[in-house]
């Protein structure tokens, strides 16, 4: 769906299934009923998620005909695609293992290498296409702190040879790919100052004096090339954990040559701690219907002084609760983003309101990307009909973006 002048649809992890027999009935049931809501008339974007199995199995036999099929008689496109959680995402426990495998891996690589040829068939003409993904590895596991800069190098490389392939798809077909790195809590790239080191002492260096050799570029050349085929995926409510304001970080990235291949729109829960620790009982109270097994729920929380802290998941944060001096928490729980507040927690929505808001003026980027995939995990007294869910934020999103 064409809006204000951005792609904007829903990422289908929201829907459980790993095979492609499972992730195509779910499109099937949800994408129609969707569509005929908020694009009716009009063409429907897909964000699609495939997992490294599904994607395998796509390939095979007719099933990426049929698919590219089916969309054309739905009038639908597939623009993105979410290429972070490799394996199962639903039904069980995934916490850090999100992230695995990582960049240093070739199951990373190909799995990233697969899902770009099925974007580059399925993508409509004179559209650009990015696929987000991991960003390199999860910082906190233990070959990364003992050997960062292995990590680091031979992660970054593999990405570099990802560039390497869509420069020779974009000569070609003239197709503009990116891969959307997203940062968020915990990863290796976590925030926007370590996505600019990153940017900066890795990927220019590294990529430049590789693709110089593959493919006889110049260096100005090769550095077009890294700049316009590795791009960052900007999730709202990865940012917003950290305390990040979007204009400071859209203005940062662009300082440094960096694009945005996609904003994905997304909340985190808030809340603000009482000052006086006999008062925070409601705190633990509100939270504790939070705390579930499947995904992390990283803590960042801030103090008077702006002094940050992290946890690595919700427990431990609700461990620290009548000690800790913060003044406020904010939880990597992706919340419907329609929903300013439950009770006396609240949500990170004007985070939202505010890269909306920028965007008509200044277009970072025209993917955007509604990703709320926690439905099946939220507290049972805020979940609702999926497909309904789905609508509703959807039309929040509309909403706002065309009207503010």
């Amino acid at each position: 769906m064409f809006n204000n002048g951005c792609h904007i649809t829903y990422c289908t992890n929201i829907h459980p299934g790993e095979s492609w027999e499972d992730t195509f009935a779910s499109i099937k049931a949800a994408v129609p009923a969707v569509k005929s809501k908020v694009a009716k008339g009009t063409s429907f974007g897909i964000g699609l998620r495939l997992s490294d199995k599904a994607s395998i199995s796509l390939l095979e036999k007719d099933n990426l005909p049929e698919f590219k099929n089916w969309l054309k008689e739905h009038d639908c496109y597939v623009f993105t695609m979410n290429g972070f959680p490799f394996g199962e995402f639903h039904h069980q426990i995934v916490k850090d293992q999100v992230h695995h495998p990582d960049w240093t891996t070739p199951a990373r690589f190909d799995y990233t290498s697969r899902l770009f040829d099925i974007l580059a068939v399925l993508l409509p003409e004179n559209i650009d296409g990015g696929i987000s993904t991991s960003p390199l590895s999860y910082k906190y596991w233990e070959a990364v702190r003992e050997d960062k800069d292995r990590i680091m190098h031979e992660a970054t490389m593999h990405m570099v040879k990802i560039a390497e392939k869509l420069y020779r798809i974009n000569q070609q077909t003239k197709q503009v790919l990116h891969l959307d790195i997203e940062p968020e809590p915990d990863g290796l790239l976590e925030n926007t100052d370590e996505v600019i080191i990153w940017f900066n002492d890795w990927l220019m260096p590294l990529g430049t004096a590789y693709l110089k050799q593959q493919l006889d570029l110049s260096s100005q050349t090769a550095e077009a090339c890294l700049k316009k085929h590795i791009r960052l995926c900007y999730d709202v409510c990865h940012f917003a954990i950290g305390y990040e304001k979007p204009e400071e970080v859209f203005r940062l990235l662009k300082t440094n040559g960096i694009q945005i291949g996609k904003i994905q729109i997304s909340a985190a829960l808030k809340v603000m701690l009482p000052g006086k620790l006999e008062e925070r009982q409601w705190v633990d109270d509100a939270l504790k219907p939070f705390v579930e097994s499947t995904y992390l729920h990283q803590v960042v929380e801030r103090d008077a002084e702006g002094q940050i802290t992290h946890y690595p998941d919700l427990p431990q944060a609700l461990h620290q609760l009548q000690t800790t001096k913060a003044d406020e928490w904010r939880i990597h729980f992706h919340v419907p983003v329609f929903i300013q507040g439950y009770g006396k927690l609240a949500s990170t929505q004007e985070d939202i309101v505010q890269v909306l808001d920028y965007i008509k003026n200044e277009r970072v980027t025209n993917h955007l990307e509604v990703e709320t995939y926690t439905w099946e995990v939220l507290p049972k007294g805020i979940q609702l009909d999926l497909v309904a869910s789905i609508i509703r934020e959807m039309d929040w999103v509309i909403n706002i973006f065309s009207n503010r």
